[in-house]
């Protein structure tokens, strides 16, 4: 049965907004959204993610410890396909889509999900070995490229030369922090190590884009990044909180000391922050100040943190109302979240920040 429009949707649906209710331990306003979510069924195919059908369903169900083993079967059930839809393309030698291994939509998402279940899992360890694959270059056209570099462009539209995506919530930052914090977890698979420092590498050179292209590869040097937003989702905070994970499970002090300089020097420019227009998770204060949190927490200098946080959420207290919709990634109930400033039932992961 199809669900209703965005009622599984973990981004704007009720799925998000019963995060934030359960995080407050309100559960008889949780279970009303809960059930609003499932009135139309559950999906389970194709385009199932950590924010969309039964994985999302899983994700808010365990924050409330509620998601019982029909839930989990169903999503190890969409884990498994995923896994093998990925095999059958690597197989034919074509490139994979965003959406084959990117936080939204695939397998970055559906790892981090595995690991929210506490123990390690033989499906956990092949998404793992899945992502680390991608650190092996492809060869198209005679040319070497990044495992991970799409024919499409970030809406899906086929991209001339194809592109190398750099972002947390779509691009590589999003399996460097999976293979992270699961390394950090004791979850390790063949390779994983290696795989870290080679996308944390890639970053090095390329992170200052949203994506790579052809012409940056033909490039002597890369070229200087274009003025643009930095936020959660693309740009050098998300990034950076990647590669505070990949410091840390490296360990490494220098990479950490960079990452970290990183977030202080664009939460406290300017120009950067002119360009924040809004309240959200997905790209605005909200994004930002949960992200600072993290990486403060992480730090062994939290205090270096303590006034841009505090700036960050004067910033989020004043735009919050003026949010339109409910919903977690772009409305009123992640920017509420984020206000609050708590994370026992530990909603950030579905972030891929901690």
């Amino acid at each position: 049965m199809t669900a209703r429009p965005g009622t599984q949707d973990l981004s704007e649906g009720t799925l998000g907004v019963a995060l934030l209710h359960i995080e407050r331990g309100d559960l008889a306003a949780a279970r009303s959204c809960l059930e609003e979510a499932v009135a139309g069924g559950v999906s389970a195919g194709g385009n199932a993610s950590l924010f969309h059908g039964a994985p999302a369903l899983e994700f808010a169900l365990s924050r409330a410890g509620h998601a019982g083993r029909d839930i989990h079967d169903t999503v190890d059930r969409i884990v498994d396909a995923r896994l093998a839809a990925a095999n059958r393309r690597r197989e034919t030698g074509a490139l994979p889509h965003l959406g084959e291994f990117d936080l939204i939509r695939g397998l970055s998402g559906l790892g981090a999900l595995l690991l929210t279940r506490g123990a390690a899992s033989p499906l956990l360890e092949e998404v793992l070995a899945y992502l680390v694959s991608l650190a092996r270059p492809v060869r198209i056209e005679g040319r070497e490229l990044p495992g991970w570099w799409s024919e499409a462009g970030p809406n899906g539209a086929e991209m001339d030369g194809g592109h190398g995506n750099n972002g947390l919530a779509h691009g590589i930052a999003g399996p460097l922090a999976m293979l992270s914090l699961a390394f950090q977890h004791d979850v390790q698979v063949p390779g994983q190590r290696e795989a870290i420092e080679k996308f944390a590498r890639w970053l090095d050179l390329h992170g200052g884009h949203y994506w790579t292209t052809r012409a940056h590869l033909d490039a002597f040097e890369p070229p200087e990044p274009e003025p643009a937003r930095q936020s959660w989702c693309y740009g050098g905070p998300g990034i950076a909180r990647a590669q505070q994970l990949a410091a840390l499970a490296l360990d490494d002090p220098d990479r950490r000391k960079a990452a970290e300089d990183t977030v202080v020097h664009t939460l406290t420019h300017p120009f950067h922050l002119a360009r924040i227009t809004d309240a959200t998770l997905c790209h605005g204060w909200a994004g930002l100040l949960t992200l600072a949190r993290a990486v403060a927490a992480d730090s062994p200098a939290p205090e270096r943190f303590s006034s841009l946080i505090g700036d960050l959420h004067r910033h989020l207290a004043s735009d919050l109302d003026q949010l339109p919709k409910p919903g977690f990634m772009e409305g009123r109930s992640g920017a509420q979240l984020a206000l609050d400033g708590t994370n026992a039932t530990d909603w950030t992961s579905v972030l891929l920040i901690t």
